[in-house]
């Protein structure tokens, strides 16, 4: 065992059973590992990565370590690290983690800072902490490139493109098809019931559930409410995903209104003050509030802490909230991300798809990391094909094909009829 920060590495036979699980739900990362490891493409290179310490996070770590790298693992949420994962990392894999659940907010930047000081020369990134910390800490120097796993990295990773900051190229995983379609889609949409049902036990038909967003993970979760029974309402400000989801058969309504009816509210926009004070004056009491985005800035939790007369835990991840005003609302997860701190996060299947591109982008900017600008990337197209068209196989899924004819019709301009 190398060197590494967890709680307890007497929990890594639990943790292997459920790498070993995920591990059988993602053949097509495996299959990709398989087929590169004996070139050992990434041997010699150091992989630092702030990613959410699950199973489906260990079945990738274990992957990039088949194909010769060295990997330092911290956490991208102090609530998604599973503490029998990281030792099974360090214990049976020699992976040097340093996440602990629950960890203090001081504690997940030392952990940041432990992984992005170990001289990288790639960086794996889920939301965009580590990039921020090794531009702002002087840790970029050796690093020829990195990945983004989520929406709210590339917002930020864009950000700094614009102004001109960023120090090597990224490649923006989440505008694969093959990831944000699915995780983002399929993946959110399961998993945040989950949390939602683990931490409530609510009956979600007939309930009234408030969807803020209507993005790829937005268009999830509605379509798993619906599918549970529930009246679900939808707040956009984009006049385009508004329109959409009217046109999908949700209720669109300003949030102003929505919350005077909800039973449950999820913020799923990558923004900040989504439910706010001017909300929690008018909201139905009783309402469910959680946060589906990948930072907790969505609801206002402070001002709720702040203006409350009394607080309680009542549940595993429920907290019971009684405001001056009068009203109970009832807070899962602290606001934090509900589909890894009070459930499981996605599905291995899903993630399948994802942590294959990052393992595709990760020897991608091993071989042309150099030769790029620092921009914000995505992954070639027929990489993202390559991956689409594995997973098919190993669901027993054929296709057809373009005959030879039909591909000189679709390039030529004189065949139009």
């Amino acid at each position: 065992m190398g060197d590494f920060r967890i709680k307890d590495p007497g929990l890594a036979q639990e943790g292997r059973k459920k790498i070993e699980w995920a591990s059988f739900r993602m053949p097509v990362l495996n299959q990709i590992s398989g087929e590169l490891e004996p070139q050992k493409p990434l041997k010699g290179f150091t992989i630092s990565a702030c990613l959410h310490v699950t199973p489906e996070t260990a079945v990738l770590c274990v992957a990039l370590r088949r194909l010769g790298a060295e990997v330092f693992l911290s956490p991208s949420n102090p609530l998604s690290t599973k503490d029998e994962i990281a030792a099974s990392l360090v214990v049976d894999f020699g992976i040097s983690v340093f996440a602990v659940h629950g960890e203090s907010k001081k504690d997940y930047y030392d952990n940041l800072k432990a992984v992005a000081s170990r001289s990288p020369q790639i960086i794996l990134d889920d939301g965009g902490d580590l990039t921020k910390l090794v531009h702002e800490g002087g840790y970029w120097e050796s690093i020829i490139g990195g990945t983004e796993e989520t929406t709210t990295g590339v917002v930020r990773l864009r950000a700094m493109e614009r102004e001109g900051v960023l120090k090597f190229p990224v490649v923006a995983v989440n505008e694969s098809m093959t990831k944000h379609m699915f995780d983002n889609r399929y993946g959110t949409g399961q998993s945040t019931i989950d949390g939602i049902l683990r931490a409530t036990n609510i009956l979600l038909s007939n309930s009234t559930v408030v969807v803020a967003g209507y993005g790829w993970c937005g268009k999830g979760i509605t379509s798993r409410a619906r599918g549970m029974g529930a009246r679900v309402i939808v707040t956009e400000i984009d006049p385009i995903r508004a329109l959409e989801a009217h046109e999908d058969g949700f209720i669109v309504k300003p949030m102003i209104e929505a919350v005077k009816e909800a039973d449950v509210i999820v913020t799923a926009t990558g923004c900040k003050a989504v439910v706010t004070k001017e909300h929690f004056e008018v909201i139905k009491d009783g309402c469910i509030l959680c946060n589906a985005g990948h930072f907790d800035v969505e609801v206002d939790v402070q001002y709720l802490y702040e203006n409350s007369t009394g607080r309680e835990t009542i549940r595993d991840n429920l907290e019971k909230i009684v405001l001056k005003n009068g009203k109970t609302l009832y807070l899962i997860a602290e606001g934090r991300l509900v589909n890894l701190a009070a459930a499981e996060g996605h599905p291995a299947d899903v993630m399948d798809l994802s942590f294959s591109n990052q393992l595709l982008a990760a020897v991608y900017l091993k071989e042309a990391g150099r030769n790029l600008e620092p921009r914000v990337y995505t992954l070639p197209g027929d990489l993202d094909r390559k991956v689409a068209a594995l997973k098919l196989k190993t669901l027993g899924i054929s296709i057809d094909e373009l005959s030879q004819e039909q591909r000189s019709y679709l390039i030529s301009w004189r065949e139009g009829t």
